[in-house]
């Protein structure tokens, strides 16, 4: 059948439709996100909280990063940095930043006890009984957040009803392309994504960037060992507080992250990881999942349907309308922060073509490499070392 019979035409529209419709609702989630976001409210009542910070190496802007969470403007918090090994270089700022702030009480947890696969969750199990205090927040190493985080996250489980509070975030790039495109995987493509589904009632996203919950969820949970051996700790633990009848919130404050890739090795293996948690939490949608790739679908639904001299006409008008969407999806993030460049908008292309290469990638594969390590994840996302 040629390519200019009318049903390549009538698909070509149907696709670039879907494209299009995805593009303006995913921007009208971020841009509706943004206004709430405006409207923070702090915390009626403060209570003393503590911070797990578990800790795997250097990266760009750590000590900053880390200092970020020293300079709060909150009463009484207490932080736990957490380390495996006794030569981690990254013991040498966390030693730092105790004494900077000797008001702010600091402990650091170096015990390379594994308790199943997930290292990290290992890393925090260790340092839990250390936290003296019964709300508890873990936030990833390379989170840099404001004076008000705490406030901000603390304010909305207040509520009994709430299990636990995270956060979406934006992702600043460090030096070079695959920084940069690392960067836009988040902010143009996975945080808008969360957004939309979030426009939609959807309430069961949870990011290791910040998990805030009081210890006697986490206890009712049965702790951190239920989630030891999952490739999704988050949304796993997440899932735990929503079988508990709580609810999860997406705090209104944002952090933001900085995004080093000095590979293309190495953000093809941080993306195919990401791509592949996904696949384990959502095994029945994921091979759909090509269709937020909007880009390159788009280009392929307006020439098709260009082939009928019947249809240009409504393919240009929905093609015109997904280009302002796309743009003005690039463009909110780095209206707001300064550090995340206009100047990457020719990568646009490259981006989803790249998202196209992860998702096929992700599809066929059941290996992950986390910091350098290569683990087997099965069907319900439990991770295994390959060996």
């Amino acid at each position: 059948m040629s390519l200019t019979h009318p049903a390549f035409a009538l698909a070509g529209l149907s696709v670039l439709a879907v494209a299009t419709g995805y593009s303006v609702l995913t921007l009208l989630a971020v841009l509706a996100w943004r206004s709430r976001s405006s409207r923070r409210r702090s915390a009626a009542a403060r209570p003393p909280v503590t911070l797990l910070k578990p800790l795997c190496g250097t990266e760009p802007d750590l000590y900053a990063n880390l200092r970020s969470f020293c300079v709060q403007d909150y009463p009484t918090y207490q932080i736990v940095f957490g380390v495996r090994d006794e030569a981690d270089p990254a013991i040498a700022f966390a030693k730092r930043l105790a004494v900077e702030f000797p008001a702010i009480p600091m402990d650091i947890v170096i015990d390379g006890s594994q308790h199943g696969s997930n290292l990290k969750v290992s890393n925090l199990m260790n340092m839990l009984p250390h936290a003296r205090h019964d709300v508890l927040i873990i936030a990833d190493s390379d989170a840099f957040v404001g004076p008000d985080y705490l406030d901000a996250v603390i304010a909305p489980l207040l509520d009994e009803k709430i299990g636990l509070v995270t956060c979406i975030y934006q992702s600043v790039p460090a030096r070079g392309i695959w920084s940069r495109l690392g960067a836009m995987y988040v902010n143009d493509w996975y945080m808008p994504s969360v957004l939309l589904a979030w426009l939609f009632g959807h309430r069961s996203y949870a990011s290791g960037q910040t998990m805030c919950f009081r210890r006697a969820t986490l206890e009712a949970m049965g702790g951190l060992d239920a989630i030891a051996n999952h490739l999704a700790d988050d949304y796993k633990l997440g899932e735990q507080a929503r079988n508990l009848g709580l609810r999860i919130v997406l705090s209104r404050y944002i952090p933001e992250t900085v995004q080093d890739e000095p590979t293309a090795r190495a953000l093809i293996d941080h993306e195919v990881r990401w791509m592949r948690t996904v696949r384990a939490l959502s095994p029945g949608n994921f091979p759909f999942l090509f269709v937020t790739f909007t880009l390159p679908v788009a280009a392929a639904g307006a020439l098709l349907a260009a082939r009928d001299p019947l249809l240009p006409g409504v393919g240009w008008i929905l093609f015109s309308t997904f280009v302002a969407a796309r743009l003005g999806l690039f463009c909110v993030p780095r209206l707001t922060d300064r550090r995340i460049p206009f100047g990457d908008i020719w990568l646009l292309p490259v981006r989803d073509l790249l998202l196209c290469w992860v998702w096929c990638r992700a599809l066929f594969t059941s290996r992950v490499s986390w910091r350098g390590i290569e683990f087997v994840v099965d069907a319900q996302g439990i991770i295994r070392n390959h060996t």
